[in-house]
């Protein structure tokens, strides 16, 4: 016989995707339950209560749909954003070249996405602006073949455009581009977006 209390699982982090749900896009509603593993895998499937709807709960995140642990994938983002190549990363996990890259270009868009919801308002008393570069959006594209890709960035060719706030490291803009005058007003109307609309500009 089981004792004691039943487990509760923490699901107030989580909202549900149904457009069709009156709870959609709502947290901490209470309207979602923990329902299991779907066919042993490592990720729980959330049940919201309102529609009878259930969906994982990596729903939108880089992990979803993945058969690969979320363990790896993050050592090999970590690995990535030390510096180390995409070939010299899938030497180093054992995976496939393509697979690095396509989590790469995965993993930029979800830090986009987080970027453009949370970033805003920032006050900062000065912003440095340097250039790098990469190649991701034009592999997404299909521009560039993923090989082709692999090849480019292991050269690091492309130019990066990064506008950062030096005191603590937070990265205000972050865009691909030429190194021209137009990418760097471009790069400068995003740095404004993310200032509070009372702050001076003088750049």
């Amino acid at each position: 016989m089981t004792r004691g209390r039943r487990r509760v699982i923490d699901t107030s982090h989580h909202f549900c995707p149904n457009p069709d749900c009156t709870y959609r896009g709502w947290v901490g509603w209470g309207n979602l339950r923990a329902n299991g593993h779907p066919n042993g895998g490592p990720w729980r499937q959330l049940l919201c209560v309102v529609c009878r709807r259930s969906f994982l709960e990596t729903l939108g995140t880089l992990f979803y749909g993945k058969r690969t642990s979320g363990e790896l994938i993050v050592r090999v983002i970590a690995c990535l954003a030390e510096g180390l190549g995409i070939r010299g990363t899938a030497r180093v996990f054992e995976v496939a070249p393509n697979t690095v890259l396509q989590w790469l270009v995965e993993a930029a868009e979800q830090l986009q996405a987080f970027s453009q919801h949370f970033l805003h308002d920032v006050r900062v008393r000065q912003v440095q602006l340097d250039e790098l570069f990469a190649l991701l959006s034009a592999v997404k594209a299909g521009e560039v073949s993923e090989a082709e890709a692999i090849e480019r960035l292991e050269r690091s060719p492309q130019w990066v455009w990064v506008a950062m706030d030096p005191e603590s490291k937070l990265v205000l803009a972050i865009d691909v581009g030429n190194r021209t005058l137009a990418m760097a007003q471009r790069v400068i109307h995003h740095v404004a977006q993310v200032l509070p609309p009372t702050v001076p500009r003088s750049f």
